[in-house]
């Protein structure tokens, strides 16, 4: 199978559906944000188009890294069967490597202890337990997000369940696929281009969908408003901050986001990095020549 991946922007999902029609394939989504049916504008979600995974989560349930794999690995199983390359595309590195990759069986989650760290984490703020977790288990404090305190939490139960570091638990196990991976390579400033001027397009019917979920019952705290810009969508549409505050601080949030996923893609897998003009034509030579 092929895998297009790359920092958020960069027009993956173009490329995985350009190869696709090419090479007789079909898309696989690995965004988290696409995953959330109702929330559309802020997942650049390729409407009306032949892609698998979007739309096949409630606002309100969780998803990780091992469900998702579960999932896109019956999907990518159906694929296979039906003599279609599957290609994957997406910038949510976890999901990525847990399917193509394989993940350790972690623990089971314990209520018990997850409301424990979720309390202490609304009381004393997620920066605090990832202050924590950097004290116990430096390595997967490296590798998670401070301001993600889903994942935060989920490595401080990991620990105190099992009383080791859950970085010593994310040994390799042989890969489940063979996978070619290919991603498009943007200067940084022509990134921070695109990624302001997707924002600008998008924000303004972020808010308008964030209030109507709001309206319908939802409370802002469901799983789906974790996806990139929904927190400052959020806060505009309780009046929290101004819709042009709330639009410089999803920029910066997206930019930021989009560093750490060139980072980790570029050091956790094998890609070639292709310049955009002429990418479908080399990712589809190299796709073949692997085949």
């Amino acid at each position: 199978m092929a895998a297009v991946v790359g920092p958020t922007a960069s027009g993956k999902t173009d490329l995985a559906l350009a190869l696709a029609a090419r090479l007789g394939g079909e898309v696989v989504s690995a965004d988290m944000g696409q995953l959330y049916r109702g929330f559309d504008a802020g997942t650049a979600k390729p409407v009306g188009l032949p892609v698998h995974l979007i739309d096949v989560l409630d606002p309100r349930e969780p998803s990780d890294a091992g469900s998702y794999a579960r999932l896109a690995a019956k999907t990518v199983a159906d694929i296979l069967a039906r003599g279609k390359l599957p290609i994957l595309a997406g910038g949510t590195g976890f999901y990525v490597s847990a399917l193509l990759d394989g993940l350790d069986e972690l623990p089971r989650r314990d209520p018990a202890v997850r409301a424990r760290l979720e309390a202490r984490a609304k009381a004393e703020g997620a920066a605090a337990l990832h202050a924590e977790l950097a004290r116990l288990d430096p390595a997967a404090a490296a590798r998670i997000d401070g301001r993600n305190a889903v994942r935060v939490v989920r490595a401080l139960e990991v620990v105190a369940l099992t009383g080791r570091p859950v970085s010593q638990q994310w040994t390799e196990r042989p890969a489940p696929y063979r996978a070619l991976y290919v991603g498009l390579r943007w200067s940084p400033e022509a990134l921070r281009r695109r990624i302001r001027e997707r924002a600008e397009g998008m924000f303004p019917e972020m808010v308008r969908e964030v209030r109507a979920h709001l309206a319908a019952g939802l409370t802002g705290a469901e799983p789906a408003f974790r996806c990139l810009g929904y927190p400052e969508a959020l806060a505009v549409a309780r009046g929290e901050t101004s819709p042009v505050d709330g639009l410089a601080k999803m920029v910066a949030a997206t930019n930021a986001y989009a560093r750490r996923q060139r980072t980790w893609f570029r050091g956790q897998t094998p890609a070639t990095w292709l310049e955009p003009a002429g990418a479908e034509r080399e990712a589809a030579r190299l796709i073949e020549e692997a085949r």
